[in-house]
């Protein structure tokens, strides 16, 4: 027996399959040196899967599934069972009271969980919904103020007389207004007066009137839809100019 002990060279080492009869889902490769005693190899998967040395026994199967040993000895070497890459180490929890036993380690629904009603649970301070409700809050105000710094200064070079073309659509028409609208959500407004009835008022919005222009002409745009064209030439504007007073008999400068 010495003698065989001699001919396992120290750094050879085997990767082996390990499973447990307490947990069906457990399975993992480890590798282990052939020199390693069997108790410690126990030590290694106590430190895996929760059972003790004390309380475990170890069984080694081919990869056929037929078993080829019983590890019994804590003394021995690993390679005096002649495992081989592939192999599978299984290994049986004695204690009845283990806590690899029972099968909640499996299945969770099995495992009593701690309960709070949503009303408690709304009172405690540092809590994550509470974490995550002042992010958004902080997020949205940030949103806004950066929105409404950005409308402003896209309304700074809008003025009322421009020429402009409102998306999508592409629709033309004038700049009528420029500014806030106490009526409407907050924030900045550009008020178009459009070439053609593609709007819905007349520069009344909810019962306040911002600007005048022929019925259905009217509509009130966040600056970011709206550009400026000053390569519309003056033609351009006469000739819009032209096709709303014939259609509406109108004009509103």
């Amino acid at each position: 027996m010495s003698s065989s002990l001699l001919q396992i060279p120290g750094d050879d080492s085997v990767v082996l399959r390990v499973t447990h009869s307490n947990m069906k889902s457990f399975s993992t490769d480890i590798r282990y040196s052939l020199q390693m005693s069997i108790e410690a190899v126990k030590e290694k998967l106590w430190k895996k899967c929760g059972t003790t040395v004390d309380s475990m026994c170890l069984e080694l199967y081919d990869d056929s599934g037929d078993k080829v040993s019983v590890l019994g000895d804590n003394a021995r070497p690993l390679g005096f069972y002649s495992p081989r890459d592939g192999y599978r180490l299984h290994v049986i929890d004695l204690d009845p009271s283990s806590i690899t036993s029972g099968g909640w380690m499996d299945d969770t629904s099995l495992v009593e969980k701690y309960k709070i009603s949503e009303e408690a649970y709304d009172k405690l301070d540092g809590t994550y919904r509470k974490f995550k409700e002042k992010l958004g809050r902080q997020h949205a105000s940030h949103d806004t103020k950066i929105s409404d710094c950005y409308m402003e200064d896209l309304c700074a070079n809008i003025k009322i007389g421009d020429r402009c073309q409102v998306e999508p659509g592409e629709k033309r028409g004038v700049i009528k207004f420029v500014g806030r609208a106490e009526t409407l959500a907050p924030g900045f407004w550009v008020g178009v007066q459009y070439d053609e009835p593609l709007g819905k008022h007349d520069g009344v919005v909810k019962g306040k009137r911002y600007f005048d222009c022929p019925s259905l002409c009217g509509a009130m745009i966040r600056p970011d839809k709206v550009k400026v064209c000053a390569s519309i030439n003056v033609l351009s504007n006469l000739r819009c100019s032209y096709n709303v007073n014939e259609r509406y008999g109108a004009y509103s400068k």
